[in-house]
Protein backbone atom coordinates (compact mmCIF):
# COMPACT_ATOMS: atom_id res chain seq x y z
CA UNK A 1 0.00 0.00 0.00
CA UNK A 2 0.98 3.53 -0.59
CA UNK A 3 -0.16 6.56 1.10
CA UNK A 4 0.00 9.48 -0.55
CA UNK A 5 -0.01 12.76 1.76
CA UNK A 6 -0.49 16.54 0.71
CA UNK A 7 -0.31 19.20 3.45
CA UNK A 8 -3.15 19.42 5.34
CA UNK A 9 -5.26 21.93 7.63
CA UNK A 10 -6.68 19.14 10.37
CA UNK A 11 -8.30 19.27 13.33
CA UNK A 12 -11.40 18.19 15.23
CA UNK A 13 -12.10 14.84 17.50
CA UNK A 14 -10.84 11.76 16.68
CA UNK A 15 -11.68 8.31 18.49
CA UNK A 16 -8.90 5.66 18.46
CA UNK A 17 -9.51 1.66 18.67
CA UNK A 18 -8.77 -0.33 21.81
CA UNK A 19 -5.16 -1.08 22.79
CA UNK A 20 -3.06 -3.59 21.11
CA UNK A 21 -1.09 -4.56 24.31
CA UNK A 22 -4.16 -4.93 25.98
CA UNK A 23 -6.22 -7.32 23.47
CA UNK A 24 -2.71 -9.81 23.23
CA UNK A 25 -3.04 -10.44 27.00
CA UNK A 26 -6.81 -10.67 27.55
CA UNK A 27 -6.63 -13.56 24.72
CA UNK A 28 -4.00 -14.84 25.97
CA UNK A 29 -5.46 -15.01 29.99
CA UNK A 30 -8.67 -16.11 28.73
CA UNK A 31 -6.98 -18.92 26.83
CA UNK A 32 -5.87 -19.35 30.28
CA UNK A 33 -8.56 -20.21 31.79
CA UNK A 34 -11.00 -22.74 32.58
CA UNK A 35 -14.27 -21.46 31.08
CA UNK A 36 -15.72 -19.18 29.00
CA UNK A 37 -14.27 -15.79 29.34
CA UNK A 38 -15.36 -12.38 26.93
CA UNK A 39 -13.20 -9.20 25.80
CA UNK A 40 -15.27 -6.34 24.93
CA UNK A 41 -14.10 -3.63 22.35
CA UNK A 42 -11.21 -5.79 21.29
CA UNK A 43 -8.33 -4.29 18.69
CA UNK A 44 -9.30 -5.89 15.62
CA UNK A 45 -5.70 -5.82 13.86
CA UNK A 46 -3.47 -8.25 12.08
CA UNK A 47 -1.48 -8.36 15.31
CA UNK A 48 -4.26 -9.23 17.42
CA UNK A 49 -6.02 -11.68 15.01
CA UNK A 50 -2.11 -13.05 14.70
CA UNK A 51 -2.84 -13.70 18.88
CA UNK A 52 -6.19 -15.51 18.26
CA UNK A 53 -5.14 -17.82 15.43
CA UNK A 54 -1.96 -18.94 17.77
CA UNK A 55 -3.77 -19.19 21.36
CA UNK A 56 -6.43 -21.56 18.24
CA UNK A 57 -4.03 -23.90 17.07
CA UNK A 58 -2.84 -24.23 21.28
CA UNK A 59 -6.17 -25.32 21.59
CA UNK A 60 -8.48 -22.44 22.49
CA UNK A 61 -11.76 -21.83 20.98
CA UNK A 62 -12.25 -18.11 20.25
CA UNK A 63 -15.36 -16.69 18.66
CA UNK A 64 -14.74 -13.30 17.14
CA UNK A 65 -17.93 -11.19 16.66
CA UNK A 66 -18.11 -7.11 16.41
CA UNK A 67 -17.08 -5.71 19.46
CA UNK A 68 -17.00 -9.16 21.39
CA UNK A 69 -14.65 -11.76 21.49
CA UNK A 70 -15.25 -15.13 23.50
CA UNK A 71 -12.91 -17.17 24.28
CA UNK A 72 -13.37 -20.67 25.67
CA UNK A 73 -10.12 -21.50 27.74
CA UNK A 74 -8.12 -24.50 27.93
CA UNK A 75 -9.39 -27.34 29.87
CA UNK A 76 -8.52 -28.08 33.32
CA UNK A 77 -6.22 -31.58 32.06
CA UNK A 78 -4.04 -31.75 35.85
CA UNK A 79 -5.55 -30.66 38.80
CA UNK A 80 -6.92 -27.37 38.92
CA UNK A 81 -4.58 -26.35 36.49
CA UNK A 82 -6.02 -25.53 32.60
CA UNK A 83 -3.34 -26.11 29.86
CA UNK A 84 -2.91 -26.35 26.35
CA UNK A 85 -3.38 -29.11 23.95
CA UNK A 86 -1.70 -28.17 20.96
CA UNK A 87 -4.11 -28.57 17.56
CA UNK A 88 -1.57 -27.36 15.06
CA UNK A 89 1.93 -28.34 15.92
CA UNK A 90 3.15 -25.17 13.39
CA UNK A 91 1.79 -21.91 15.23
CA UNK A 92 2.40 -18.84 12.64
CA UNK A 93 2.20 -15.58 15.02
CA UNK A 94 2.71 -13.34 11.75
CA UNK A 95 4.46 -10.48 13.12
CA UNK A 96 3.42 -10.33 16.39
CA UNK A 97 6.56 -10.48 18.84
CA UNK A 98 4.72 -10.26 21.89
CA UNK A 99 2.29 -13.17 21.06
CA UNK A 100 5.43 -15.54 20.00
CA UNK A 101 7.06 -14.65 23.39
CA UNK A 102 3.59 -15.24 25.57
CA UNK A 103 2.77 -18.39 23.57
CA UNK A 104 6.64 -19.72 23.79
CA UNK A 105 5.49 -19.89 27.77
CA UNK A 106 2.27 -21.05 27.02
CA UNK A 107 3.68 -23.98 25.16
CA UNK A 108 6.40 -24.73 27.75
CA UNK A 109 4.06 -26.00 30.18
CA UNK A 110 1.33 -27.50 27.33
CA UNK A 111 1.44 -31.05 26.39
CA UNK A 112 2.49 -31.39 22.92
CA UNK A 113 5.26 -30.18 21.22
CA UNK A 114 5.14 -26.73 18.70
CA UNK A 115 6.90 -24.73 16.62
CA UNK A 116 6.62 -21.24 16.37
CA UNK A 117 7.39 -19.07 13.11
CA UNK A 118 6.40 -15.61 11.61
CA UNK A 119 6.50 -13.63 9.17
CA UNK A 120 10.59 -12.10 7.76
CA UNK A 121 10.46 -9.74 10.48
CA UNK A 122 9.70 -12.15 13.33
CA UNK A 123 11.82 -14.73 12.12
CA UNK A 124 14.99 -12.02 12.77
CA UNK A 125 13.33 -11.59 16.29
CA UNK A 126 15.68 -12.62 19.05
CA UNK A 127 14.22 -15.51 21.66
CA UNK A 128 17.73 -17.15 23.01
CA UNK A 129 17.25 -14.92 26.36
CA UNK A 130 13.35 -16.22 26.79
CA UNK A 131 14.15 -19.89 25.49
CA UNK A 132 17.09 -20.26 27.78
CA UNK A 133 15.29 -19.71 30.64
CA UNK A 134 12.15 -21.98 29.53
CA UNK A 135 15.08 -24.45 29.44
CA UNK A 136 15.80 -23.89 33.13
CA UNK A 137 11.79 -24.34 33.73
CA UNK A 138 12.29 -27.73 32.63
CA UNK A 139 11.54 -27.57 28.95
CA UNK A 140 13.42 -28.36 26.01
CA UNK A 141 13.06 -25.24 23.76
CA UNK A 142 15.67 -24.50 20.92
CA UNK A 143 15.94 -21.96 18.02
CA UNK A 144 18.40 -21.23 15.53
CA UNK A 145 22.35 -20.31 15.59
CA UNK A 146 21.52 -16.48 15.76
CA UNK A 147 18.93 -17.16 18.36
CA UNK A 148 15.79 -16.64 16.43
CA UNK A 149 12.93 -18.39 15.33
CA UNK A 150 11.93 -21.11 14.50
CA UNK A 151 11.71 -22.36 17.80
CA UNK A 152 11.11 -25.81 18.96
CA UNK A 153 8.90 -26.31 22.20
CA UNK A 154 9.06 -29.92 23.89
CA UNK A 155 6.93 -29.03 27.14
CA UNK A 156 8.41 -29.63 30.19
CA UNK A 157 7.79 -32.90 32.03
CA UNK A 158 7.48 -34.45 35.70
CA UNK A 159 11.19 -37.01 35.69
CA UNK A 160 8.56 -39.78 37.10
CA UNK A 161 6.16 -39.58 34.37
CA UNK A 162 7.04 -38.66 31.00
CA UNK A 163 3.77 -39.52 29.65
CA UNK A 164 2.50 -36.51 27.04
CA UNK A 165 -1.07 -37.01 28.16
CA UNK A 166 0.07 -36.55 32.00
CA UNK A 167 0.88 -33.21 31.07
CA UNK A 168 4.12 -30.93 31.20
CA UNK A 169 5.00 -29.39 34.93
CA UNK A 170 8.29 -28.75 37.00
CA UNK A 171 8.93 -30.91 40.04
CA UNK A 172 7.48 -29.27 42.73
CA UNK A 173 9.38 -26.56 44.66
CA UNK A 174 10.79 -23.52 43.86
CA UNK A 175 12.67 -22.95 40.21
CA UNK A 176 15.07 -19.63 40.74
CA UNK A 177 16.07 -17.99 37.39
CA UNK A 178 17.39 -14.70 35.96
CA UNK A 179 15.85 -13.19 33.00
CA UNK A 180 17.84 -10.75 30.57
CA UNK A 181 14.97 -8.28 29.92
CA UNK A 182 17.57 -5.14 28.45
CA UNK A 183 16.04 -5.67 25.17
CA UNK A 184 11.97 -6.13 25.50
CA UNK A 185 9.74 -7.01 28.69
CA UNK A 186 7.63 -9.36 26.67
CA UNK A 187 9.87 -12.19 28.11
CA UNK A 188 8.83 -11.36 31.60
CA UNK A 189 5.57 -10.55 30.33
CA UNK A 190 5.32 -14.00 28.96
CA UNK A 191 6.57 -15.90 32.61
CA UNK A 192 4.85 -13.64 34.54
CA UNK A 193 1.86 -14.83 32.58
CA UNK A 194 1.97 -18.60 32.71
CA UNK A 195 4.09 -19.59 35.56
CA UNK A 196 1.33 -18.59 37.96
CA UNK A 197 0.12 -22.33 36.67
CA UNK A 198 2.96 -24.00 37.04
CA UNK A 199 3.04 -26.79 39.91
CA UNK A 200 6.07 -25.29 41.62
CA UNK A 201 6.86 -21.70 42.49
CA UNK A 202 9.51 -19.47 40.30
CA UNK A 203 11.80 -16.58 41.39
CA UNK A 204 12.82 -14.34 38.62
CA UNK A 205 15.66 -11.85 38.80
CA UNK A 206 14.90 -9.17 35.60
CA UNK A 207 18.22 -8.03 34.69
CA UNK A 208 18.05 -4.81 33.45
CA UNK A 209 14.49 -4.32 33.26
CA UNK A 210 13.37 -2.22 29.99
CA UNK A 211 9.67 -1.10 29.68
CA UNK A 212 8.39 -0.92 33.09
CA UNK A 213 4.65 0.11 32.29
CA UNK A 214 4.35 -3.02 30.12
CA UNK A 215 5.27 -4.98 33.03
CA UNK A 216 2.91 -2.90 35.01
CA UNK A 217 0.65 -3.52 32.98
CA UNK A 218 0.97 -7.44 33.06
CA UNK A 219 1.05 -7.41 36.80
CA UNK A 220 -2.30 -5.80 37.04
CA UNK A 221 -3.95 -8.17 34.81
CA UNK A 222 -3.10 -11.28 36.57
CA UNK A 223 -3.21 -9.46 40.10
CA UNK A 224 -6.99 -8.07 38.89
CA UNK A 225 -7.72 -11.66 38.48
CA UNK A 226 -6.58 -13.24 41.60
CA UNK A 227 -2.95 -14.44 40.95
CA UNK A 228 -0.65 -13.97 43.75
CA UNK A 229 2.62 -12.24 42.40
CA UNK A 230 5.87 -10.47 45.10
CA UNK A 231 7.81 -8.21 43.55
CA UNK A 232 10.78 -7.21 45.65
CA UNK A 233 13.11 -4.61 45.04
CA UNK A 234 15.74 -4.89 42.33
CA UNK A 235 12.94 -6.32 39.84
CA UNK A 236 12.79 -9.64 42.16
CA UNK A 237 9.50 -11.21 41.52
CA UNK A 238 8.11 -14.36 42.99
CA UNK A 239 5.31 -16.48 41.36
CA UNK A 240 3.45 -18.63 44.03
CA UNK A 241 3.15 -22.03 41.97
CA UNK A 242 -0.33 -23.99 41.31
CA UNK A 243 -2.71 -21.22 40.70
CA UNK A 244 -5.81 -20.90 38.11
CA UNK A 245 -7.61 -18.21 36.26
CA UNK A 246 -10.99 -18.22 36.28
CA UNK A 247 -12.90 -16.72 32.74
CA UNK A 248 -13.83 -13.06 32.91
CA UNK A 249 -15.63 -10.02 31.72
CA UNK A 250 -13.37 -7.06 30.32
CA UNK A 251 -13.31 -3.84 28.45
CA UNK A 252 -10.14 -3.24 26.14
CA UNK A 253 -8.86 0.34 26.85
CA UNK A 254 -7.82 2.54 24.25
CA UNK A 255 -4.34 2.34 23.02
CA UNK A 256 -2.25 5.78 23.65
CA UNK A 257 0.28 3.94 21.36
CA UNK A 258 -2.60 4.83 18.70
CA UNK A 259 -3.17 8.27 20.56
CA UNK A 260 0.35 9.29 20.34
CA UNK A 261 0.03 9.83 16.52
CA UNK A 262 -2.91 11.96 16.83
CA UNK A 263 -1.45 14.26 20.60
CA UNK A 264 1.78 14.84 18.29
CA UNK A 265 -0.39 15.57 15.78
CA UNK A 266 -2.96 18.07 17.47
CA UNK A 267 0.22 19.88 18.28
CA UNK A 268 1.73 20.30 15.41
CA UNK A 269 -1.97 21.21 13.91
CA UNK A 270 -2.74 23.64 16.60
CA UNK A 271 0.85 25.09 16.31
CA UNK A 272 0.52 25.46 12.30
CA UNK A 273 -3.41 26.12 11.28
CA UNK A 274 -5.01 26.95 14.97
CA UNK A 275 -6.87 23.56 15.38
CA UNK A 276 -5.81 21.32 17.75
CA UNK A 277 -7.29 17.25 17.83
CA UNK A 278 -8.94 15.77 20.50
CA UNK A 279 -8.56 12.26 21.23
CA UNK A 280 -11.50 10.65 22.53
CA UNK A 281 -12.14 7.76 25.01
CA UNK A 282 -8.62 7.81 26.64
CA UNK A 283 -8.24 6.62 30.05
CA UNK A 284 -5.42 8.51 32.10
CA UNK A 285 -5.53 5.94 34.88
CA UNK A 286 -4.44 3.36 32.72
CA UNK A 287 -0.75 1.94 32.96
CA UNK A 288 -0.02 2.32 29.30
CA UNK A 289 3.86 3.74 29.17
CA UNK A 290 2.91 5.80 25.62
CA UNK A 291 0.67 8.40 28.04
CA UNK A 292 3.78 9.70 29.08
CA UNK A 293 3.56 11.35 25.54
CA UNK A 294 1.29 13.73 27.32
CA UNK A 295 3.85 15.10 29.45
CA UNK A 296 6.55 14.66 27.02
CA UNK A 297 4.66 17.37 24.97
CA UNK A 298 4.38 19.48 28.00
CA UNK A 299 7.47 19.66 28.49
CA UNK A 300 8.46 20.87 24.70
CA UNK A 301 5.86 23.94 25.67
CA UNK A 302 2.32 22.21 25.19
CA UNK A 303 -0.56 22.23 26.49
CA UNK A 304 -2.95 19.60 27.57
CA UNK A 305 -6.88 19.76 28.41
CA UNK A 306 -7.95 17.04 29.81
CA UNK A 307 -11.86 16.49 30.40
CA UNK A 308 -14.70 14.17 29.38
CA UNK A 309 -14.48 15.06 26.23
CA UNK A 310 -11.41 13.93 25.39
CA UNK A 311 -7.67 14.48 25.63
CA UNK A 312 -6.27 17.89 23.71
CA UNK A 313 -2.85 19.19 22.91
CA UNK A 314 -2.49 22.54 22.32
CA UNK A 315 0.84 24.49 21.06
CA UNK A 316 2.03 27.86 19.99
CA UNK A 317 5.74 26.85 19.78
CA UNK A 318 7.63 23.83 20.57
CA UNK A 319 11.12 23.80 22.06
CA UNK A 320 13.86 21.16 21.81
CA UNK A 321 14.44 19.17 24.97
CA UNK A 322 16.20 15.71 26.23
CA UNK A 323 14.33 13.10 27.42
CA UNK A 324 14.83 8.83 28.15
CA UNK A 325 12.29 6.89 26.05
CA UNK A 326 12.96 3.47 27.72
CA UNK A 327 9.37 3.01 29.14
CA UNK A 328 7.53 3.80 25.66
CA UNK A 329 9.61 2.98 23.26
CA UNK A 330 6.75 2.58 20.30
CA UNK A 331 6.18 6.68 20.96
CA UNK A 332 9.77 7.43 19.29
CA UNK A 333 8.47 7.33 15.10
CA UNK A 334 6.29 10.02 15.66
CA UNK A 335 8.15 12.09 18.64
CA UNK A 336 11.07 12.12 15.89
CA UNK A 337 8.38 13.72 13.44
CA UNK A 338 7.18 16.14 16.31
CA UNK A 339 10.78 17.22 17.11
CA UNK A 340 11.25 18.23 13.51
CA UNK A 341 9.22 21.41 14.26
CA UNK A 342 10.50 22.23 17.76
CA UNK A 343 12.96 25.04 18.04
CA UNK A 344 16.85 24.06 19.03
CA UNK A 345 17.64 20.62 19.50
CA UNK A 346 15.71 17.34 21.05
CA UNK A 347 17.79 14.28 22.02
CA UNK A 348 15.91 11.17 22.35
CA UNK A 349 18.07 8.60 24.69
CA UNK A 350 17.57 5.13 26.36
CA UNK A 351 15.82 3.47 23.45
CA UNK A 352 18.20 0.91 22.34
CA UNK A 353 15.59 -1.59 22.31
CA UNK A 354 13.97 0.19 19.45
CA UNK A 355 16.00 -1.17 17.16
CA UNK A 356 14.92 -4.56 17.75
CA UNK A 357 11.18 -4.04 16.54
CA UNK A 358 9.33 -4.53 13.43
CA UNK A 359 11.92 -2.69 11.84
CA UNK A 360 15.20 -1.03 13.22
CA UNK A 361 13.30 2.54 13.91
CA UNK A 362 16.37 4.37 15.40
CA UNK A 363 18.11 3.87 11.74
CA UNK A 364 14.92 4.46 9.84
CA UNK A 365 13.61 7.23 11.39
CA UNK A 366 17.32 8.87 10.52
CA UNK A 367 17.34 7.56 6.84
CA UNK A 368 13.49 8.74 6.33
CA UNK A 369 13.40 12.16 8.08
CA UNK A 370 16.63 12.76 6.30
CA UNK A 371 15.51 11.99 2.79
CA UNK A 372 12.27 14.02 3.98
CA UNK A 373 15.25 16.98 5.03
CA UNK A 374 15.33 17.07 7.92
CA UNK A 375 18.55 17.36 10.64
CA UNK A 376 18.56 14.23 11.93
CA UNK A 377 21.35 12.47 13.51
CA UNK A 378 21.39 8.55 15.21
CA UNK A 379 23.03 7.31 18.45
CA UNK A 380 23.61 4.14 20.20
CA UNK A 381 20.53 4.03 22.29
CA UNK A 382 18.11 7.58 20.69
CA UNK A 383 18.41 10.16 17.69
CA UNK A 384 19.00 13.93 17.88
CA UNK A 385 16.95 16.04 16.08
CA UNK A 386 17.30 19.78 15.12
CA UNK A 387 14.17 21.99 13.90
CA UNK A 388 14.60 21.57 10.19
CA UNK A 389 12.21 21.75 6.93
CA UNK A 390 10.43 18.57 6.73
CA UNK A 391 9.96 18.76 2.89
CA UNK A 392 8.09 15.76 2.45
CA UNK A 393 9.12 13.56 -1.34
CA UNK A 394 9.18 10.16 -1.60
CA UNK A 395 9.67 7.71 1.59
CA UNK A 396 9.18 4.27 3.16
CA UNK A 397 7.49 3.15 5.94
CA UNK A 398 9.82 0.39 5.56
CA UNK A 399 6.57 -2.48 6.49
CA UNK A 400 6.69 -0.46 10.33
CA UNK A 401 3.10 0.71 10.86
CA UNK A 402 4.53 3.34 13.38
CA UNK A 403 7.11 4.33 10.66
CA UNK A 404 4.59 4.50 8.18
CA UNK A 405 1.81 6.88 10.43
CA UNK A 406 4.26 8.76 11.46
CA UNK A 407 5.60 9.97 8.35
CA UNK A 408 1.79 10.03 7.32
CA UNK A 409 1.03 12.79 10.30
CA UNK A 410 4.44 14.40 9.15
CA UNK A 411 3.09 14.68 5.57
CA UNK A 412 0.50 17.36 6.66
CA UNK A 413 2.86 19.57 7.64
CA UNK A 414 5.16 19.35 4.90
CA UNK A 415 6.07 22.08 2.60
CA UNK A 416 5.34 19.52 -0.79
CA UNK A 417 3.77 15.70 -1.15
CA UNK A 418 4.47 13.27 0.83
CA UNK A 419 4.17 9.49 -0.69
CA UNK A 420 4.85 6.44 2.01
CA UNK A 421 5.63 3.73 0.22
CA UNK A 422 5.65 0.06 1.83
CA UNK A 423 3.00 1.24 3.78
CA UNK A 424 0.57 -2.11 4.39
CA UNK A 425 1.94 -2.39 7.89
CA UNK A 426 -0.85 0.10 9.03
CA UNK A 427 -3.13 -2.40 9.99
CA UNK A 428 -1.06 -4.18 11.90
CA UNK A 429 -2.39 -1.83 14.90
CA UNK A 430 -5.07 0.47 13.15
CA UNK A 431 -6.78 -0.62 9.81
CA UNK A 432 -8.69 2.47 10.02
CA UNK A 433 -6.27 5.18 9.88
CA UNK A 434 -6.24 6.60 7.15
CA UNK A 435 -10.04 7.26 7.48
CA UNK A 436 -9.41 8.60 10.71
CA UNK A 437 -6.53 10.63 9.40
CA UNK A 438 -9.61 12.30 6.52
CA UNK A 439 -12.10 12.51 8.90
CA UNK A 440 -9.71 15.20 10.54
CA UNK A 441 -8.96 17.03 7.21
CA UNK A 442 -6.29 15.65 5.78
CA UNK A 443 -5.62 15.64 1.97
CA UNK A 444 -4.66 11.42 2.58
CA UNK A 445 -5.32 9.18 -0.34
CA UNK A 446 -4.52 5.30 -0.16
CA UNK A 447 -3.27 3.22 -3.29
Amino acid sequence: MILKVRPSHIGGFVTVPGSKSHTIRAVAIAALADGVSEIRNPLVSEDTLSAVEAYRSLGAEIECLEGLWRVKGFERRFGNTARCKVVNETIDVGDSGTTLYIAMGIAALGFEESTFIGNERIMRRPVKPLADVLNQLGALVTCSEKGTPPVRIVPCRCPKDRDKRAGCFTPKGIREVTLDCSKTSQYLTALLLNYPTACCGTVIHAKDLVERPYIDMTLNWVRSLGIVIDEEPGNVFKIRGGQEYKPFTRDVPSDFSTATFFLCGSALASMTYGTPITVKGLDMNDTQGDKGVIDILRQMGASAEINEEGVTITASRLRGITVDLGDMPDSLPMLAVTACFAEGVTRFTGVAQARLKETDRIAVMRQELTKAGCDIEETEDGLIIRKSDFKGGCLSGHGDHRVAMSLAVGGCFAQGETVIEDADAVSVTFPGFAEAMVSLGADLVKQ
